[in-house]
């Protein structure tokens, strides 16, 4: 039986994730990247994906061990609740924001989403 985790992996995973959370801080506050708003955040997607990707291999041990199928069938599960659970949040805030208004803000949200001119 192969051991899952030893204390170089965990070291290496730590200081992987370290690298990467530095790198985007040093994305966001450094002023010469000269990126654009827009390149700046595709840059943090991408440095959070591989922090993600470097999480699931390194710490959750996600593919390591001889049958990884359940793993796998268990965070693709875990997955579609989470987004489930965010996409459904965001939702119901929208709706409730909108919902709350006074009725003047009211009549003026009908207003431009019905695209009608006063």
């Amino acid at each position: 039986m192969r051991q899952l985790g030893t204390r170089t992996k965990y070291v290496m995973g730590f200081l992987l994730s370290v690298l990467l959370t530095l790198g985007a801080y040093l994305v966001v506050v450094t002023p010469a990247a000269g990126l654009t708003r827009s390149w700046i955040v595709a840059v943090i997607l991408l440095l959070a994906t591989v922090q993600l990707a470097v999480q699931l291999y390194f710490f959750l041990h996600l593919g390591q061990e001889a049958k990884p199928r359940w793993n796998l069938l268990t965070f693709g599960f875990m997955a579609l609740v989470l987004g489930i659970l965010v996409l459904g949040s965001l939702w119901i805030m929208a709706n409730l924001n909108y919902h709350m208004q006074s009725p003047s803000q009211l009549d003026h949200s009908i207003i431009k989403d019905e695209g009608v001119q006063p």
